[in-house]
């Protein structure tokens, strides 16, 4: 799609100019000092993607916006704060700038998260009817926003009428051995009159079936091809209605303990999926190790999350912390990068910092420097390489963590302009659950927020598309501290200089050289300041980099 969103007139996103990203308290909007050897240069206007490389904004239903009043987040309640995630105006700066949605399961189902499906081919009554997702789609196609839905296959509810015709069919016969010709929904699922791991006793019966999340969700029988006919007509459905990919739920339990099987499995859906609507993006969610998941890359799909680099004790995490120093930082993102593309060249990373079933960023980090700490870590996730995810309410910093429902809260929108949208969250969160950044209301009008900091990158993202598709080098040089990467295409290059500490870094200019086009280029960086008390400067032969910054040269 043509660009809907191009760089507005701010210098700092000027052409050949660095991005200077200091994230202290006390930092401002970016000015540019004028000296007499910088001439001004061109705004650079680049085009929003058009590929699979995009910024997905994860949006958990229920606990997003409510349209009707019943305390729930609805469909036509995300549809009404679209123009929060992108307005889709190329002259405006107020919205968070996502080229991406993905929901998390509407389909009808038991349970608030709705892992739980009783019918795939249809919305949840909670979230609303087919009519409002045809116009959430509708709606968020205009923005130039693609939406992907979360597609499980692994199991389905007990309650699923599936499920359910194969249960009073086995209850029906007694001792007889069952037949699929009779009821054909018993060959859907796993049921064994032995009691293996991951099974549980069907009541009324002596037949165990797996089910290895809980008994309300029996797992269902990939070997069977009338299970693969019920998905080839479910994901027809969906894509019928303009959804342009899905992401698939627990992929490495599929066929629990076997990857092979399980990147069979992969396979046979990407070329279902992908014969259907040859650009859906699907993204696997296997969470296991980085060694692990990689292989799954060669079952021919676009994306396996990178829960290396997630979660409280992932790489970006541990880097803020000072677990890991820059340089085995940036050593594990050109280790992944090799990995990947060995299984599959046409990979598309898929970097996340949190999700809906984890503790959220903002508790990983304490004391004064928390608010800078959590800064930098979403805005390294956003330098990442493939496509970016982000859970909503991570722009704000909010807080939750512990059992699952507190890691689904509301999304604070706060007193402004989405006040009457407030949800309730899951009946069994914690209550007073502390925000301690504010909310979207309060952070809108602070210039210092993560809020608006957390906009900015994700600007520079969308307008320097390197950023996403190059591929990393390394410099090396004497700071351990410090990390100078390079990330280049065939057509563009940008070097990332980044101090993750929370003190004043110094590194050689012979090193950032190396990763900078010309000395012309540095000396443009220096005239690009932020405040006059924390300022990334060049002194001599040096780069200083104020604590927790970072620095972008085009």
């Amino acid at each position: 799609m043509e660009s809907m969103k191009q760089i507005n007139q701010k210098k700092w996103l000027a052409a050949g100019i660095a991005f200077l990203l200091p994230i202290c308290s006390s930092c401002s909007e970016p000015t540019i000092q004028k000296t007499n050897n910088v001439q001004e240069e061109p705004l650079t206007v680049t085009s929003l993607p058009t590929d699979a490389y995009r910024s997905y904004y994860e949006i958990f239903p229920y606990s997003f916006a409510d349209s009707n009043g019943d305390g729930i987040g609805d469909l036509n309640g995300i549809t009404e704060v679209l123009d929060y995630i992108n307005d889709g105006d190329a002259a405006t700066k107020d919205d968070l700038g996502m080229t991406g949605i993905w929901l998390t399961p509407i389909m009808p189902a038991v349970s608030y998260h709705k892992y739980d499906v009783t019918d795939y081919m249809n919305v949840d009554p909670q979230f609303g009817t087919m009519n409002d997702f045809d116009n959430l789609v509708t709606a968020s196609h205009q923005r130039g926003i693609r939406v992907i839905l979360d597609l499980v296959l692994n199991h389905t509810s007990d309650e699923h009428p599936w499920f359910q015709q194969a249960a009073s069919y086995l209850r029906s016969i007694g001792d007889q051995e069952p037949s699929s010709v009779d009821c054909p929904y018993v060959d859907y699922y796993h049921f064994s009159k032995e009691n293996k791991d991951g099974y549980h006793l069907l009541s009324g019966t002596d037949w165990y079936y797996e089910s290895r999340f809980w008994e309300g969700m029996p797992d269902l029988n990939l070997d069977s091809d009338a299970v693969w006919q019920q998905i080839d007509t479910l994901t027809s459905f969906w894509l019928s209605h303009g959804v342009d990919g899905f992401r698939l739920d627990a992929a490495k339990e599929y066929y629990t303990g076997s990857d092979t099987q399980n990147i069979q499995a992969l396979t046979r859906l990407n070329t279902l999926v992908k014969g259907k609507k040859k650009d859906a993006y699907i993204v696997a969610e296997v969470w296991m190790s980085r060694d692990s998941y990689a292989k799954y890359y060669s079952s021919g799909i676009d994306s396996v999350f990178d829960f290396a680099f997630a979660n409280s004790d992932g790489n970006i995490a541990s880097l803020v912390k000072g677990s890991i120093n820059a340089s085995q930082y940036t050593k594990a993102l050109l280790s992944e990068e090799e990995m990947y593309a060995a299984n599959n060249p046409s990979y598309i990373n898929a970097p996340f910092y949190t999700n809906h079933d984890m503790g959220r960023g903002a508790g990983y980090y304490s004391g004064v420097n928390a608010a800078a700490m959590e800064k930098f870590a979403l805005a390294m996730n956003q330098l990442q390489g493939g496509a970016s995810f982000t859970y909503y309410g991570e722009e704000l910093g909010m807080k939750g963590s512990g059992k699952d429902e507190n890691k689904r809260a509301p999304m604070d929108w706060g007193d402004g302009t989405y006040q009457k949208l407030t949800c309730k969250g899951p009946q069994n969160m914690d209550a007073g659950i502390e925000m301690i950044n504010g909310s979207l209301s309060q952070q809108e009008t602070d210039d210092t927020s993560i809020y608006q900091y957390y906009k900015k990158v994700i600007d520079i993202r969308n307008q320097l598309p390197v950023i996403a598709r190059g591929k990393t080098a390394w410099i090396e040089q004497e700071n351990s501290a410090v990390g100078i990467l390079t990330k280049k295409t065939e057509q563009d290059s940008v070097c990332i200089v980044f101090n993750p500490t929370d003190q004043e870094q110094t590194v050689s200019k012979e090193a950032v050289l190396k990763g900078a086009k010309t000395d012309a280029d540095l000396n443009k960086a220096v005239d690009l300041l932020l405040t006059d008390s924390d300022a990334v400067r060049m002194e001599g032969d040096h780069l200083i980099l104020p604590a927790y910054s970072i620095v972008l040269y085009q």
